[in-house]
């Protein structure tokens, strides 16, 4: 047996390269997400920093990498806006993350199982759509909300669609020349033919974008100014250059808000979809790591909660276990947590010394990868997939994305999730009882679970039962009957001889009161 170690070093050879991988992968994601959020960039960088040094370490999970994830966006823009300040908002942030110790600590690292997969699914497509319309102004290069921060969305999802409307008639030729390319770029790096090319595809596409804006900007800027892209739609990173200047940056929270009940609010929601996003992340890790490890979902929730603590406390935006970096790590080869754990690494030399370099990355580029990331998420063959699923899967999961759209995340969820519940109870409903018949042979079976939910339905099939025929009760496959349906089906045998039914009872005892005989 080795130890940990030697188990380490011995995959370092496969870890290290996996990391580079995955921090240009990281980098433009930590920025965009950032941006998308309505938060500094350079609070996404303290969040991926976190979640690579910290988290990796923290958690159960080998091959997961956490950093601020596209499934927050619209809820921290919200909540920025709600509480009026971003260092406001990070103690909602510090304050989830003590929620999600708490969840680790109850054990509730089973709570993704609660939740509806087309509710979930309907969440992650919403989020795509909601994705898109926010990164197009940005693709185009639309001034108009331009204010200071780094996000103009408003509000609602109509106001959002009217200023996308504007930003279509507002657009910049530079920033659209740019954002189109450097989608082009990230849609050909993933067809059949790039990837034939085993050395193109150790260079992520993500990258390849970045590299294409910043060396059309420095050309457009020596050759042709009037395509070149102002200084207001670049990243825009303080140039650091020392450790002692990257923690200058840091920003705390404001500890004023611990008696606003918003705060605490927002860090509910916080901590529930992060947590939500986290579990699945790390079930679909696990499904892709070669090695068919098994995560510790309670463990991951106290590294996540950990995580959301130290970025709250340092200026940072949430952080969750995330797929696609994850998955980017797993296709690279990545062996252990080494890998998630040197990205977070390579992200915090990159912002200290190179920050000159990324300030010269176009919004356009961060905007293009998101608009990749919301076209994933939403994609259309995904609704055609569950549309083609049957009305019980398809109605939650359209229900949930256009109650998203036209509300916010959390009510849309709740929404979805009414639906998504009533047709798990319609269809327990059915299937946990059968009746068949044979001439006069009825056989009444009881599936799994069966509840006072199903007493109405136990009484259509009992009064069906014709005068003078035989009733067998199969109980067998029944993990559990309710006092209700027992006491129904005994007030049924009493009843029974009187219509000539025989009836026989497998698998379980019914409650059957026996009037006393005098003895």
């Amino acid at each position: 047996m080795k130890s940990d170690l030697q188990y380490y070093l011995s995959n370092l050879r496969r870890d290290l390269p996996a990391s580079i991988v995955v921090f240009l992968v990281a980098l433009p994601l930590c920025l965009g997400i950032a941006l998308a959020s309505g938060a500094p960039l350079f609070a996404g960088v303290i969040a991926g920093i976190v979640g690579g040094i910290v988290v990796a370490w923290a958690s159960g999970s080998h091959l997961s990498v956490s950093g601020p994830a596209a499934g927050l966006t619209v809820i921290v823009f919200n909540a920025i806006e709600t509480l009026g300040s971003f260092n406001a908002f990070l103690l909602s942030v510090v304050v989830a993350g003590v929620f999600q110790l708490v969840l680790g600590f109850l054990k509730a690292g089973l709570i993704g199982a609660f939740f509806p997969v087309s509710v979930i699914k309907g969440m992650l497509a919403a989020i795509g759509l909601i994705l898109i319309i926010k990164q197009i102004p940005h693709a185009t290069g639309y001034d108009t909300s331009f204010d200071g921060d780094e996000s103009y969305m408003q509000e609602t999802a109509e106001s959002s669609f009217f200023e996308l409307v504007d930003a279509l008639e507002g657009i910049t030729p530079g920033a659209t020349v740019v954002s189109i390319i450097a989608l082009l770029i990230l849609i050909l790096w993933e067809t059949k033919l790039f990837k034939r090319f085993n050395l193109l595809q150790l260079i992520p596409g993500p990258l390849v974008a970045v590299i294409w804006g910043v060396a059309y900007n420095s050309l457009t800027l020596q050759y042709a100014p009037d395509w070149a892209i102002s200084q207001k739609h670049l990243v825009s990173l303080p140039e650091l250059g020392s450790v002692a200047n990257f923690i200058d940056q840091f920003r705390m929270p404001d500890w004023r808000y611990l008696l606003n009940p918003k705060t605490y609010s927002i860090a509910a929601t916080l901590a529930i979809i992060a947590s939500l996003e986290t579990l699945l992340s790390i079930e679909a890790v696990d499904k892709l790591d070669p090695h068919k490890r098994i995560a510790p979902t309670n463990r991951e929730l106290k590294a996540q909660g950990l995580g959301n603590i130290v970025s709250g406390l340092i200026g940072g935006i949430p952080i969750t276990a995330v797929i696609v970096r994850s998955s980017a790590n797993i296709n690279a080869g990545g062996q252990t947590r080494l890998s998630s754990f040197f990205h977070g690494v390579l992200l915090l030399v990159s912002v200290v010394f190179f920050g000159g370099f990324l300030n010269q990355i176009p919004l356009a580029c961060l905007a293009a990868i998101l608009l990749q990331t919301g076209y994933k998420l939403a994609k259309p063959k995904l609704f055609v997939e569950f549309y083609h699923k049957g009305w019980n899967q398809f109605l939650p999961f359209a229900i949930t994305v256009i109650a998203i759209l036209a509300t916010d995340l959390l009510q849309g969820i709740c929404i979805g999730m009414a639906i998504g519940i009533f047709f798990v109870l319609k269809a327990n409903f059915h299937a946990a009882m059968t009746l068949t018949e044979h001439g006069s042979h009825y056989l009444l079976r009881l599936h799994k679970d069966v509840s006072f939910l199903n007493k109405a339905l136990l009484r259509k099939y009992l009064s069906a039962i014709p005068n003078d025929s035989e009733l067998l009760i199969d109980g067998n496959k029944a993990l559990f009957i309710d006092q209700d349906i027992l006491e129904t089906i005994a007030d049924f045998l009493l009843a029974a001889p009187d219509r000539g039914i025989t009836v026989e009872i497998q698998g379980f005892n019914a409650y059957c009161p026996v009037p006393s005989s005098g003895h």
